[in-house]
């Protein structure tokens, strides 16, 4: 065996051992008759679940997000990108209806750097 090699089996043996010694302990925890089990977060009655949840991303001078809506209420988004010069104009996009389950992309540029960029939300 070439010793990369050696070293790469002698890691992988390690690893093996320490995963060994510690599943145990996992376990054990895992079945203490006094520990309680964590509580499903729940909504209050009477408050209604809505918002895409949005992903923004900015490289350069171009912007991206991403929206995805879990929640079976429609949601309107819109994307919103502030340049940083002084020249260059800021722009509010147009909103997009994001339907329950559904994902969308919102794209947006500057001439040149991007100061901030985020995504307002409205219901419908």
């Amino acid at each position: 065996m070439r010793p990369s090699n050696r070293r790469a089996a002698a890691g992988a043996l390690a690893l093996a051992a320490v995963a060994a010694l510690a599943a145990p302990a996992v376990a054990e925890r895992a079945s203490d008759p006094g520990r309680k089990p964590a509580k499903a977060r729940q909504t209050p009655p009477g408050v209604a679940l809505f918002g895409a949840t949005c992903r923004t991303t900015v490289e350069g001078s171009r912007v991206v997000a991403y929206c995805h809506n879990p929640y079976p209420v429609s949601d309107l988004v819109r994307l919103h990108t502030e340049c940083d010069r002084w020249w260059d104009i800021d722009a509010d996009g147009s909103p997009v209806e994001v339907g329950p389950a559904q994902t969308v992309r919102l794209t947006d540029r500057c001439w040149k750097e991007v100061r901030t960029a985020w995504v307002s939300h409205h219901r419908m």
